[in-house]
């Protein structure tokens, strides 16, 4: 499959003047439908993290950071939307409502290593299924650059159906920022393909709200 960087433009502008407006700020997202690809398989359960050179404007990701001491105290001067102790974290280990609450909450956890088991341990069986995986952070790490790195990353994985969706940006971002970010989940996606871009039938573009565009080929 080869996509050109006028045809993936084309479809980014007619986008947004398809899109009716709204009283938000709609996102702006990828659809890839996929070929030959046995979502059984353990080739086929494509789960990738990739950082996007431009951060979405507008809805940010929430960054939850499990941690003690100084870098505790780095995380809330970085802004981490939610900073937890190891022993706040015990507080709820027989809370369920409270562990399903946080993993929704957040859309990624950066834990201090030695408070990686815990974590494993309270809120493993509600962030495994929705491909939230704790992120580890050694205790002299500089976590302004991870939660930095965490706000522009999405998630690209697939779940049961061979059709991979993710935000790639928003209405009101540049034209060639919203480009790149395409182009940086499509060779994530295409590394991680057995055949590459053979296994892509097609994709879309679509606002949050709007009607998917079909990328010209």
């Amino acid at each position: 499959m080869s996509i050109n960087a006028e045809n993936m433009l084309n479809a980014i502008k007619e986008v947004k003047e398809k899109a009716r407006k709204r009283n938000f700020t709609q996102s702006v997202e990828l659809i890839i439908n996929l070929r030959d690809i046995d979502v059984k398989k353990p080739e086929g359960r494509i789960h990738e993290v990739v950082e996007l050179p431009y951060a979405p404007k507008g809805k940010q990701n929430k960054i939850c950071v499990i941690a003690s001491g100084e870098l505790a105290l780095k995380a809330k001067k970085a802004k981490a939307d939610l900073v937890m102790s190891r022993a706040e974290l015990e507080a709820i280990a027989q809370d369920k409502k409270k562990q399903r609450e946080l993993a929704q909450k957040y859309d990624f956890f950066l834990v201090e290593a030695p408070s990686m088991p815990t974590v494993g341990r309270i809120l493993g069986k509600f962030l495994g299924p929705r491909g939230k995986m704790p992120v580890p952070v050694p205790p002299s790490a500089p976590i302004e650059k991870f939660i930095e790195k965490y706000r522009k990353t999405v998630i690209v994985r697939l779940r049961g159906q061979p059709v991979l969706q993710c935000r790639v940006g928003t209405e009101d971002m540049d034209d060639k920022e919203i480009l790149e970010n395409v182009q940086t989940v499509l060779r994530a996606v295409e590394a991680k393909l057995k055949r590459g871009a053979k296994n892509i039938r097609n994709m879309y573009l679509k606002t949050a709200m709007g009607e998917p565009v079909k990328v010209k080929v």
